[in-house]
């Protein structure tokens, strides 16, 4: 089939060479704009640009997709590449711009988008993180035929897989590898004209809302399990922090200590090699790595090693 695949980040990368290992014809790929990254804040390409430039694709990279909006020419420009494009199908994956109603109608099959969650929980555009710091058992990929509304498309395929432990980086990396499995099956169920879609449930609705770094700061009087989630929901994105004396410190890996603790939230019970025990609200948290800024992640016993922590001294 001829591809057109829109995606900006490493999630999308994956269904992309899943595509075109498959044997699909990307004949165009549309993502964001290059952005300054970096200590030098130098404009660097996405990750699916950085893969289109190596095989050789075509890029195009619109501000915008409104042609009514405020880069109405870049709108046009694109209209004009995706209709010559004469695509059989759009593949998006976490793209980052809306698409408005005409850009769902130029490919013969439509948009199909892969979301990181099991639809209709998690619509928006921090699934991952969401489903990690609320403590779902599970998430999933859901491949959904797109519409004009925020992830309220018909499902036409699904997969759930258990969380567990997981952190955001690792289970960002096994839904990236579903995502790719599934829009290749769908692929071929919609070549073949098998493809039904299902409406999405009217109830069950949440909405996973872009992470923003004021959330990152670690709240001690909260329970153990809702901290430990939030730090593994952060992983690597902002990163759970806390405070010593005035420094931010990160904060990567924990787990919860049963039993409850007499000590003011964000006390330090101990600090040993084989963590830092933490007083919260019901419980103790264990935090195992850790991070001083412009350090290196280090696990306890290495990060104890240039950085004095003792029980009765307070973090937050």
């Amino acid at each position: 089939m001829r591809v057109v695949f829109a995606g900006t980040p490493a999630f999308a990368r994956t269904a992309l060479d899943a595509i075109a290992a498959a044997g699909h014809e990307i004949v165009r790929v549309m993502t964001q704009p290059d952005r300054p990254a970096g200590r030098g804040l130098k404009l660097q390409a996405s990750s699916v640009k950085q893969r289109a430039l190596e095989r050789g694709w075509p890029v195009a990279q619109p501000r915008s997709l409104r042609l009514d909006g405020k880069y109405p020419d870049d709108a046009a420009a694109a209209r004009d590449v995706l209709v010559a494009a004469q695509a059989d199908v759009m593949v998006v994956a976490a793209y980052g711009l809306i698409l408005p109603q005409w850009v769902l109608d130029v490919p013969r099959l439509g948009c199909l988008n892969i979301h990181a969650s099991l639809l209709p929980r998690w619509r928006g555009a921090a699934p991952i993180h969401r489903a990690v710091e609320a403590g779902d058992a599970q998430t999933g990929v859901t491949l959904m035929q797109m519409d004009a509304g925020l992830d309220t498309g018909a499902m036409l395929l699904t997969e759930a897989l258990d969380i567990g432990d997981d952190s955001t980086a690792v289970l960002h990396d096994r839904l990236a590898d579903l995502g790719g499995r599934l829009v290749v099956q769908a692929l071929a169920r919609a070549d073949a004209g098998t493809l039904t879609p299902t409406p999405q449930p009217a109830e069950g609705v949440t909405y996973a809302h872009k992470v923003e770094k004021h959330e990152a700061q670690i709240d001690w009087a909260q329970d153990a399990a809702a901290i430990v989630r939030r730090i593994r929901a952060f992983d690597p994105f902002p990163g759970a922090s806390t405070l010593r004396d005035g420094e931010a410190v990160k904060l990567w890996a924990a787990h919860v200590h049963p039993g409850p603790t007499t000590e003011m939230p964000g006390t330090i019970l101990a600090a040993t090699r084989a963590g830092i025990a933490v007083a919260a609200a019901d419980a103790i948290v264990v935090v195992t790595e850790l991070q001083r800024a412009g350090g290196k992640r280090l696990g306890a016993a290495d990060f104890l090693r240039g950085f004095d922590l003792k029980p009765g001294q307070i973090f937050g």
